[in-house]
């Protein structure tokens, strides 16, 4: 079963005015695909921004969204470099992948590649990804998992947690990771989902996370001030009807700290950051950035 609506998924044409690198983003392309001129990299990213956008048309990859480093700039990031500094055997879920940049940009800066693992609904885009970097599974020998989050075949968080987690190689689905993972990044993730199955994903994450203290689930997704259907979205429906449902910072708190988990076991930090999207499509949007950490 394929979750993911088609909200997230108007064809619109390629546009290469999306295109921009800041210093720090331009350092980690050299760096992972070995192309040091400058236009040569931006005919490269372009070529397979155009391949991957066949396999599905995502907004986010035709902004580009790819080339941004997401997660190196989220207040979660830190702790996750800490984790797996300080915590023997730590495994880091990168969770809705897409191409593995984020995933590549954690084993970059110190995670140890040997506790990384990473999912995604389309392996085509994973292996895209090996495209992009111009790497091999023998080069960047990280565990992919291809998978609906919500299918039981894939998570059955009702089953008995594996003690100790078998070999990350060995994996075909994430059931044999319940309770091991110390920390799951999730990014342009919930808000592709309707509000009853946000809740649903967020449990099912959270019967991944570690009970030690100081794992972490972070990213950053679409939200609002006030939850609801985003104002503007109602006429981007898809085949199935549904609209963006964004939680606030109150409700998206409400529902780690005492929904998810017992409250007052975990803390909760989000913040509401307006951001503001260049070109056609500028407007100005509400970004939920947050970590729910245990206690």
């Amino acid at each position: 079963m394929n979750t993911i609506p088609d909200h997230d998924a108007l064809q619109e044409p390629l546009d290469e005015s999306f295109y921009s690198l800041d210093e720090e983003e331009t350092v980690f392309f050299k760096a992972e695909t070995g192309i040091n001129d400058e236009q040569e990299l931006k005919a490269h990213i372009l070529a397979i921004q155009e391949k991957a956008y066949q396999v599905f048309p995502y907004r986010c990859i035709r902004r580009l969204a790819f080339t941004k480093l997401k997660i190196a700039r989220l207040p979660g990031y830190e702790h996750l470099l800490e984790l797996g500094k300080q915590r023997k055997g730590a495994i880091f879920l990168d969770i809705g992948c897409c191409f593995g940049n984020d995933t590549r940009k954690a084993i970059q800066d110190g995670f140890p590649i040997e506790g990384v693992i990473a999912s995604d609904l389309r392996r085509e885009y994973w292996d895209i990804g090996h495209e992009l970097f111009k790497s091999t599974p023998t080069s960047l020998p990280v565990p992919f998992l291809q998978g609906d989050i919500f299918s039981q075949t894939f998570l059955s968080p009702s089953s008995a947690p594996s003690t100790p987690p078998p070999p990350l190689t060995i994996l075909s689905n994430l059931t044999p990771l319940l309770g091991q993972i110390s920390a799951i990044h999730a990014s342009s993730f919930f808000h592709l989902f309707s509000e009853s199955l946000q809740h649903t994903l967020a449990h099912r994450l959270g019967s991944l996370l570690s009970p030690l203290t100081g794992s972490i689930i972070f990213g950053s997704h679409g939200g609002a001030l006030v939850k609801g259907i985003r104002e503007g979205d109602k006429s981007r429906k898809g085949r199935e009807g549904r609209e963006m449902f964004c939680h606030s910072p109150e409700s998206w708190r409400q529902l780690w700290d005492g929904e998810v988990f017992e409250k007052g076991s975990v803390e909760v930090f989000v913040e509401a950051k307006e951001v503001e999207r260049v070109g056609e499509e500028s407007r100005k949007r509400i970004l939920l950035v947050w970590w729910v950490r245990r206690l």
